[in-house]
């Protein structure tokens, strides 16, 4: 008999039954537990998800338990990386067709079908989700629990009628989108990124709240796919936390497409009209407002702790998660965490990566075969927006902070052959090393495919390899990754002296 809630996606059809059938299937009985377990996993979300199959995978007979009170996969395969990329992949679509007419391509009444834009989505999701199905980790060798779980004490979880004793414990919870503090708008309602992939027709206004990589993300795609977008952020600029010349690109080609931004305010109250939805704020000292058909919240995240009795096994945790030190070890030593739950950085390769230190910490570290730190991590992020933001390392602010002299380069794509043929000469490339040396701290690349771009440089900073070193890689010729050898290429220019210069052109010369 099932001890756990039936779990529904919308619409029902056939790709979202197949989805659930694989994440959270109707018909799963869960197993008599072991009499202990070497590990409890509590979340199967992507952290969750690694640190089950890693442990079970290690060949040595470990008994692994997953406990997953909703659908695994977790948001990126449900509401989060699979279905956004899904939807922007599509607009990009629009986007190339809109801009067809500069490359000598004709086209014209060309129409989105959005109900056709989501069919693909959530068939594409349901492709894919047999990698994270309950079925699969059961055949890997994990004892897979669906239900509500919570710790019992230091060395046990309940989940519903079973209890599961263990060694070592993961919280891999997660975190989720809030209600934004606005009067008015649970009654008016509203949409998440949890939400929001269950729309068949696409709004015709919508308005976003929060201009970071979410907020950004969502609002150029509904745009392309042919909602009139209000984007409504807090901030003076959108992506704040950004390089400014990078979030400026990314602005300004919002304004040139047509979105609407209302910068330096957030909406203080939400009105149900006979029309729409009423959304107030403040610009400037003057009560204004607008009109939609929907309201997008894209920022705002809370962790998901409630019910896990953390309190009751010595868990610490606040708003922003649960507490972990730089192994990722909970204020209970018995008890780790990992993804969402307790790091800043909130990506799906993030969370892989901090499960993995999680496994090595909480399985090996006992025998003496060394710690993991996350500290050590070296974490590239991109905004998929069109041009993309990718980043690796420190900003030039955060270098200056620690006392640390820099020194930028920065390689326009106007000066890339193959940007200019792609007609995407707006982006960058800007390496900040340490001065005097050729030492990578840090990176940003504005392009519309700056996320394929970003992981040379993270593998250079990972391996210690210079700009010196980078100058000596050949790059095919056209690519748009040559604007990294450009940026290499010119710190070596700066090692050539004044002497060096005057002494090279007279050997040129003689030659």
């Amino acid at each position: 008999m099932n001890d756990f809630q039936t779990v529904t996606v919308s619409p029902m059809d056939e790709y979202n039954q197949r989805l659930v059938s694989h994440v959270h299937p109707p018909d799963w009985v869960n197993p008599k537990p072991e009499s202990w377990y070497d590990l409890v996993v509590i979340g199967a979300g992507t952290a969750g998800l690694v640190v089950a199959a890693g442990a079970a995978g290690l060949g040595i007979g470990l008994k692994v338990a997953l406990v997953e009170r909703h659908l695994m996969g977790g948001d990126c395969l449900n509401v989060g990386c699979v279905p956004s990329k899904c939807l922007i992949r599509s607009s990009r679509t629009v986007a190339d067709i809109r801009d067809a007419g500069s490359f000598g391509v004709k086209t014209s009444n060309f129409q989105v079908d959005f109900a056709q834009v989501m069919q693909r989505m959530r068939r594409l999701r349901a492709g894919i989700s047999h990698h994270d199905s309950a079925t699969r980790f059961q055949n890997l060798g994990v004892d897979v629990f669906l239900g509500d779980g919570h710790f019992v004490n230091s060395q046990s979880v309940k989940v519903g009628n079973h209890t599961l004793r263990f060694k070592k414990a993961v919280i891999a919870t997660g975190a989720r989108a809030v209600q934004p503090a606005i009067e008015g708008i649970e009654t008016a309602g509203y949409l998440t990124n949890e939400t929001v992939f269950s729309l068949t027709e696409c709004p015709r206004r919508l308005a976003v709240i929060g201009g970071g990589p979410i907020g950004c993300e969502l609002a150029q795609a509904f745009h392309l796919l042919g909602a009139r977008v209000t984007l409504i952020h807090r901030g003076s600029h959108l992506l704040n936390r950004e390089d400014a010349d990078a979030a400026e690109i990314v602005q300004n080609a919002f304004l040139r497409e047509g979105i609407q931004l209302v910068l330096g305010t957030t909406p203080k109250r939400v009105e149900l009209t006979k029309t729409g939805k009423k959304l107030y704020f403040d610009r400037e000292g003057k009560e204004e407002s607008i009109e939609v058909d929907e309201i997008l919240a894209g920022a705002g995240r809370a962790p998901n702790v409630e019910g896990l009795n953390l309190e009751g096994v010595g868990v610490e945790f606040d708003r922003q998660g649960v507490k972990v030190n730089d192994y990722l070890q909970t204020t209970n030593p018995k008890i780790y965490a990992a993804g969402d739950i307790c790091l800043n950085w909130q990506f799906t390769h993030a969370a892989d990566a901090a499960a993995r230190i999680a496994i090595k910490n909480t399985l090996f570290s006992p025998f003496g075969l060394g710690k993991s730190k996350i500290s050590n991590l070296v974490m590239p992020w991109v905004t998929y927006t069109d041009p993309e933001i990718a980043h690796v390392g420190m900003y030039e602010q955060e270098a200056r902070e620690k006392g640390i002299e820099v020194s930028t380069i920065k390689i326009d794509f106007s000066s890339v052959d193959r940007a200019i043929a792609d007609g995407e000469e707006e982006g960058f490339v800007k390496i900040l090393h340490q001065k005097g040396s050729d030492k990578i701290l840090g990176a940003t690349i504005v392009a519309r495919h700056a996320g394929e771009m970003i992981s040379e440089v993270t593998t250079a900073i990972v391996g210690g390899l210079g700009l010196s070193t980078l100058s000596t890689v050949i790059h095919p010729y056209p690519t748009q990754a040559e604007g990294i050898k450009k940026a290499a290429d010119a710190y070596r220019r700066t090692l050539l002296t004044p002497r060096s210069q005057t002494l090279l052109g007279f050997l040129t010369k003689l030659s």
